[in-house]
């Protein structure tokens, strides 16, 4: 028989991500000494130390604690999926799922994907997080969020992937360039051109690749992180861009137009997916999430 509780693993697991035990005990909206004896007496069951206690400088988890930390994680989203299911009338699906999107997908893609999942299960509610691929990797092992969506580019190991759509890359270019006359634009005819890039991972490695690949340099004259910046640089004359996403309209920020050509030679497409940790068997909550984000995919003319 096993003599550990939820409750003690809740404990643990808060302990961990907020890396304190008197911010989890806040967190929790418990006593201090309830969590403190609560851990002490799973560490007994468990037979091994579970956090390394700091003076003044809050917990670590231990490598102990670490092993089991995503077998716990999913054990506690599936005893919150057994209540949710032992509470609900019919089929309904409800609770809190803590979404993470990669910074130039999320407003392109969110506000859609979250009404069709609102019309589908209004009794889900989305804690969203923006920010970039590290951010995203960072929050999906530490317990931050639930499922990230991101661009299926330099990811690592451990990851549960759930393929969504593919778009290849194009040329943003300002209206009345020289280079709109062409149907399709090849990197050789923008080699020497001063180009502005999305200068945040996994984007700018992707976006040189594919001039490294054909044995080219690009003259980046601009760089930036922000989608919306490097749209309006080429709306101002200033370069061409490489991008993925597409905003609905050809218009920058400031009111200039901006021209959008293929590029030549079928280049290498993005995928665009959901992640989140392997090591978690995935809760109702989160598959009804999946199934609705693919559902909502082909439909949305994104490129």
């Amino acid at each position: 028989m096993h003599r550990f509780t939820l409750r003690q693993l809740e404990y643990l697991v808060a302990c961990i991500e907020h890396g304190s035990i008197a911010r989890a005990a806040e967190v929790l909206h418990v006593a201090q000494p309830t969590i403190s004896v609560a851990i002490s007496k799973l560490e007994d069951q468990f037979g091994v130390q579970l956090l390394l206690r700091h003076h003044s400088q809050g917990v670590t988890a231990t490598a102990s604690a670490e092993r089991i930390l995503s077998s716990a994680r999913g054990l506690l989203g599936h005893a919150s999926d057994l209540q949710r299911q032992a509470m609900a009338t019919g089929t309904s699906v409800a609770g809190e799922l803590r979404l993470g999107s990669f910074i130039t997908l999320a407003p392109v893609i969110l506000p859609g994907l979250i009404s069709s999942l609102a019309q589908k299960f209004p009794q889900i509610s989305l804690a969203l997080h923006e920010g970039t691929q590290e951010f995203l990797l960072d929050g999906l092992l530490a317990g931050r969020l639930d499922v990230a969506l991101l661009y299926d580019l330099n990811l690592p190991q451990g990851l549960r992937k759930t393929s969504l759509a593919a778009f290849p890359p194009y040329v943003a270019l300002p209206a009345g360039h020289s280079l709109c006359a062409k149907p399709q634009i090849s990197l050789a005819d923008l080699a020497r051109m001063p180009m502005i890039l999305l200068d945040v991972p996994p984007s700018r490695d992707y976006f040189l690749g594919l001039f490294q690949a054909q044995g080219l340099t690009p003259t980046v004259a601009y760089s930036s992180p922000s989608l919306e910046l490097v749209r309006g640089m080429v709306g101002r004359g200033l370069g061409f861009s490489l991008l993925v996403t597409r905003p609905g309209g050809d218009m920058t920020y400031d009111g200039k137009r901006i021209e959008v050509r293929p590029l030549t030679g079928n280049p290498a497409t993005s995928q665009i997916i959901l992640a989140s940790l392997a090591g978690l068997r995935p809760t109702e909550l989160l598959s009804s999430f999946e199934r609705t984000a693919r559902q909502f995919f082909p439909a949305q003319p994104i490129d």
